[in-house]
């Protein structure tokens, strides 16, 4: 598959195309360059993206999504909602000064993003094996959801040009990082550098509990309110992540982890 072509006429230029096999996309990522450097990326971004690999594991993991599929009880069964919750539960009186003034900023629970961090991640203890940069970009260039994922690769370019992530920086397969697994556009958006370092790190856990504080703020959180299903702010938590079990399985840990 080639560079696309310029139509000739001034100003129109068409969108770098996608594939659904690696055989595309050193042309793809060419064009996507040009894209990119229209839309504000710097030199060390353009880099990133130059280094960039199919990430065949990726591709793999997009297709195969079944856990999201299974019933609640087993959903929560399958990632150890209990544990979760004993640990959150342990974690929140360890460390309550710390998600008192998260709640007091943002007015979220400190369950929910307990419920989050455990879920995402498993309180930091694994986030992910796969370069984020490579990852982020290839789904980008994968016909199947290109669209959705487009921001998001010029998301993580920019945040190599702000010395937040590098090209090698490791994170989940579908390009997600830190402590809440942040998609890359998201991470842009709503990063938020809560221990005062200079710089927003979502491998380091104030940035990144203050940073998924700040999204579901943004995202319509109104303090005081009810997150379980059919309540105001559980259609904040659906903002989070698209599938229901999962959806309905933060909720109910979150409740536990608060004692409600």
């Amino acid at each position: 598959m080639g560079l696309c072509l310029s139509l000739g006429l001034a100003g129109a230029v068409a969108a770098a195309p996608c594939g659904n096999t690696a055989d595309g996309f050193s042309g793809w990522k060419a064009a996507f360059a040009k894209e990119a450097a229209r839309e504000g990326v710097g030199k060390r971004g353009l880099a990133a993206l130059a280094s960039t690999s199919y990430a065949s594991r990726t591709i793999a993991a997009d297709r195969n999504q079944k856990s999201f599929r299974y019933s609640l009880d087993k959903f929560m069964k399958l990632r150890g909602a209990d544990t979760i919750v004993a640990q959150g539960r342990k974690r929140k009186a360890r460390n309550a000064a710390f998600y008192a003034s998260l709640e007091q900023r943002f007015g979220v629970p400190a369950g929910v993003l307990i419920a989050i961090h455990g879920m995402e991640t498993g309180f930091g203890g694994f986030m992910g094996d796969s370069a984020v940069v490579s990852a982020i970009v290839t789904l980008t260039y994968d016909c199947r959801r290109s669209d959705f994922f487009r921001p998001h690769a010029l998301g993580a370019l920019k945040l190599v040009d702000s010395g937040a992530i590098t090209a090698q920086t490791k994170g989940a397969k579908h390009g997600e990082l830190g402590h809440t697994q942040f998609l890359p556009g998201n991470a842009l958006k709503y990063g938020i550098d809560a221990n005062g370092d200079g710089r927003i790190d979502f491998y380091n856990l104030a940035d990144a509990m203050a940073s998924t504080g700040n999204f579901l703020r943004q995202k319509g959180w109104t303090p005081g309110k009810g997150y379980q299903e059919g309540q105001p702010n559980f259609a904040v938590i659906q903002r989070w992540n698209a599938a229901g079990v999962y959806q309905k399985a933060i909720a109910i840990m979150a409740a536990r982890i608060d004692g409600g």
